[in-house]
């Protein structure tokens, strides 16, 4: 790897540290690059714009929340779709995922309202996402298992969704 890309690595791992902890109100140009210790210029060195730059970041986050979930359901796990979907909420419930789901919540804010490039980030996480639970449903139906996996998808965000309204009891 290059001296450029392992900067650029190294800038999107700091970044998503301070996005998981501040959220995405921080999430301009200067203030993120001042919780680096650099400056604005420096990150459009990186970066083409701040788009590119929040589809890796964002993209980074979502890669570390689906390295967590591994542990909750390997590769190689099928699950039946209620079992999975408990898995999934055992998991996401957890307090060290806190500000996973915090930040989920927010890009989904934004892109309900077609805030770009949120909508298109948070299009493509969420694709993966449900690619990741169609890849461990134990139904050897492909379009049953598509709709299985958008079933999870939509039950385990919509009760994330509750809990951050305090209705987690649901």
């Amino acid at each position: 790897m290059s001296e450029p890309q392992q900067r650029r690595e190294e800038i999107v791992d700091r970044l998503t540290d301070h996005v998981l902890a501040a959220g995405l109100e921080a999430a301009s140009l200067r203030p993120l690059a001042r919780a680096i210790g650099t400056s604005d210029r420096m990150l459009l060195y990186y970066f083409t714009d701040k788009a590119e730059l929040m589809a890796a970041v964002l993209g980074c986050a979502a890669a570390r929340l689906t390295v967590r979930l591994e542990a909750a359901a390997p590769g190689d796990a099928r699950l039946a779709e209620d079992r999975l979907q408990a898995v999934l909420l055992d998991a996401l419930r957890a307090a060290e995922l806190a500000p996973y789901m915090q930040l989920w919540l927010e890009i989904v804010g934004r892109a309900a309202r077609q805030e770009q490039p949120f909508r298109a980030i948070g299009e493509a996480i969420g694709r993966g996402f449900l690619a990741w639970v169609e890849a461990r449903l134990d139904i050897d139906d492909p379009a049953r298992r598509q709709q299985a996996a958008t079933r999870v998808l939509a039950q385990v965000e919509g009760l994330v969704l509750l809990g951050a309204l305090g209705l987690a009891e649901i």
